[in-house]
């Protein structure tokens, strides 16, 4: 069986690449990997740190990318790939426009897609944007449904989303065994040279397109609130690439004394400084997943999540880009030790770092279904009772 996975971004690669490296050593798979240049330089770092071989760069970047261009882009350059390869799968990640394109292209040639993170909902078409929307059409079209969590599954079937829809955790904590050491040395020679004698790190992340412009500044004034009150943070902030989010985070971050402005930092660096980090605040979805492997408190800066099992396990709680409830919230955390250890402490809703085991052992059993199939109705028999070729 030839599968080919779909991805451009350097969240979607560090999710995919474990499951391609599980893919590359399980029998009866021919595994073949493209990407669509959603990202560049960032994506590169991570292929290099999971060893994973790139067979096709649909290189679609541009240096002013709209979504009807880039959605555009992967349709025209991967359509003629597909039709060359035939693969019997295409595996596509998450909700990016990279990865709903890719599905798009894939049932216009009749292939089968896999969904790898299916499920996640917000309920608002337009946050994140244009994330939910992608998802949300990637899960009509999708034939495999990998849900992290039972509540991204029970979305599914609440959309009417039923068949081979499969709870396997969440891929990103299979990563960890990739990147994660207890005597890592930081590849940033920022991070090296930093004296950590009696600081407590919290990191920041913060890149959303729905928070540019007010909320980004509404976020940025809390951490200087939150700098100025708390003389033993060192506040590290990995700053996005795109001028909206770097020209700001300059002006109004750039000489605070604790405040690290990085450029974007490896996976193996992200990976290993949330490890040491004492909270974390992010607009991202990926730090939702990760802080609690590591037993690190999450803040979420945005109105609502797509990873609800987070706020309820007690990992992580949502209080929006408003600068009063930030600097509320984090300064119970910073100073109420109890607080902070409970959070600390709760479990890990996203799994256990086996999930590609189990897509992989679901694929193997969608694949002998279909040879199943195949062979009863090539042999004239009758097919067994709910039995179906499917794409």
């Amino acid at each position: 069986m030839k599968i080919l996975s779909v991805f451009g971004t350097r969240p979607e690669a560090i999710k995919m690449c474990p499951l391609v490296a599980e893919l590359e050593k399980t029998p009866g798979f021919e595994s073949r990997v493209c990407l669509s240049g959603q990202h560049r330089e960032m994506l590169e770092q991570v292929m290099a740190v999971f060893g994973t071989r790139v067979d096709w760069n649909l290189d679609i970047m541009r240096s002013v990318q709209a979504l009807p261009t880039m959605t555009g882009d992967v349709l025209t350059k991967l359509d003629p790939l597909l039709e060359r390869e035939q693969p019997d799968l295409v595996l596509v990640q998450g909700d990016t426009t990279t990865s709903f394109a890719a599905a798009l292209a894939a049932f216009y040639r009749k292939i089968p897609i896999g969904h790898v993170e299916a499920g996640l909902r917000t309920g608002d078409r337009y946050s994140p944007y244009p994330e939910e929307i992608n998802r949300t059409l990637i899960s009509r079209l999708a034939t495999l449904h990998f849900a992290p969590t039972q509540s991204n599954a029970q979305n599914l079937r609440q959309e009417g989303i039923r068949e081979r829809v499969y709870v396997t955790g969440n891929t990103v904590i299979d990563a960890f065994a990739y990147t994660v050491r207890k005597d890592y040395r930081f590849e940033c020679e920022a991070l090296r040279d930093l004296d950590w004698t009696g600081k407590r790190l919290v990191m920041l992340t913060a890149h959303r397109r729905e928070n540019w412009g007010a909320p980004l500044h509404s976020i940025f004034q809390a951490i200087r609130s939150l700098h100025n009150r708390f003389d033993d943070i060192r506040i590290v902030y990995p700053v996005h690439l795109n001028p909206l989010v770097s020209a700001p985070a300059r002006e109004l971050l750039g000489e605070l004394e604790r405040v690290v402005l990085l450029p974007p930092l490896s996976v193996r660096d992200m990976h290993n400084l949330l490890s040491i980090s004492t909270l974390v605040l992010t607009d991202s979805g990926v730090l939702q997943e990760e802080a609690p492997a590591f037993g690190v408190p999450v803040l979420v800066l945005r109105a609502e999540t797509e990873w609800p099992e987070a706020v309820e396990a007690g990992t992580a709680r949502v209080v929006g880009t408003g600068t009063d409830n930030i600097v509320r919230e984090a300064s119970w955390l910073l100073s109420n030790t109890l607080a902070h250890a409970e959070m600390a402490r709760a479990v890990n809703p996203y799994g256990d770092g086996h999930a590609c085991e189990r897509i992989v052992q679901h694929i193997v059993q969608w694949k002998e279904e279909k040879q199943r199939v195949l062979q009863h109705s090539t042999s004239g028999r009758s097919l067994p009772e709910g039995a179906r070729l499917s794409k």
